[in-house]
């Protein structure tokens, strides 16, 4: 299956993203005979081939249930298996903006680690682009090919095992845009100048968690003709909506005045002193003092606070463009 396209029902042999909720989701490769079980339940495989995408399954204990996702680059961002740091989501939409990533753009990519970027990068170019990710480590190489191949995306990406920084990309005016998260991302920015397209205007991004790292690639850059060189650091804070009970203004004054006698007698009470008994409910309670009960708020209003838990990074995105060089005939 591709995870730039989409299908209706659940196959043998598809990759489902089981979402229990906004913090925990797995994916399987569904096969007949499997189980898949966590502290949520315990769900079969084969009672999953067959449904319609987007189902609630319920588990056999009947005490959870799980959501059947088609996968896409950002669910799988979400459950990807960490060989190494991943790219998140936030920094993925300003990554592909500022590189003009659009159907047809041929990327590189480097390193590819566990192929986060990758996925969502290979749906933004489409079958018409091509994505060339390049990565040092043989087995995170293999792992990658694998996954591409098993995800449907091997016609769009090429992966190979490459250290960038000695050997180069070994590609000439071929590619729109490139990205570095490497550790020495100096070290590639000439073979990544060779391997830009000429006659277009190239971008570069390098992805560095250090100010120092930053400063050696903007030097690096500037020495070989990029301009425009900028760093941001993209930081993104969620909120979280509910609604909460909105009194009116005579039942907050009630609801106040209710809260200060309670305060007053439980303050008696303490000391030993006997209670008033205008506050102990007496028999001869006035109609006024009676109205004091709290009284619940029919009215409400939609409120949001923002979420403690930030999800990404604290590392530096450089950008800079390369301008395109015309050759006369």
């Amino acid at each position: 299956m591709s995870f730039s396209g989409y299908k209706n029902i659940i196959e043998e042999g598809d990759t489902v993203i089981l979402y229990f909720n906004r913090e925990v989701a797995f994916f399987v490769q569904v096969k007949t005979g499997d189980l898949f079980s966590c502290r949520f339940g315990s769900y079969k495989h084969e009672d999953m081939i067959g449904q319609l995408f987007g189902l609630k399954l319920t588990s056999h204990t009947g005490r959870g249930f799980v959501y059947l996702l088609h996968p896409t680059p950002e669910l799988w961002t979400l459950v990807v298996p960490h060989r190494t740091q991943i790219i998140y989501t936030a920094d993925i939409a300003f990554i592909s903006t500022y590189l003009d990533l659009k159907p047809g753009v041929k990327v590189i990519e480097s390193g590819t680690g566990s192929g986060s970027f990758s996925h969502s990068i290979a749906r933004t170019i489409g079958q018409t682009g091509h994505l060339y990710t390049f990565e040092y480590h043989l087995e995170r190489s293999e792992l990658a090919r694998a996954e591409f191949l098993l995800h449907g995306l091997q016609d769009s990406v090429t992966v190979q095992n490459r250290d960038v920084c000695k050997e180069g990309f070994g590609l000439d005016n071929e590619v729109d845009a490139v990205f570095l998260d490497l550790p020495a991302p100096w070290e590639a920015v000439e073979s990544a100048k060779q391997a830009i397209k000429k006659n277009t205007m190239g971008r570069i991004c390098t992805f560095s968690p250090c100010i120092e790292q930053v400063q050696r690639s903007c030097a690096a850059l500037a020495e070989n003709g990029f301009t425009e060189i900028s760093t941001f650091e993209c930081l993104t804070r969620g909120y979280e909506s509910k609604s909460v009970a909105m009194p009116t203004l005579d039942q907050a004054i009630r609801n106040l005045k209710t809260k200060v006698l309670k305060r007053k007698a439980d303050k008696s009470q303490a000391y030993g002193q006997k209670r008033d008994k205008d506050v102990n409910g007496s028999e001869n309670e006035s109609p006024e003092e009676d109205s004091l009960v709290p009284v619940k708020s029919v009215n409400s209003l939609p409120v949001s606070k923002p979420v403690l838990d930030l999800r990404g990074h604290t590392s530096y995105l450089t950008f800079a463009v390369l301008p395109p060089v015309f050759f006369e005939n």
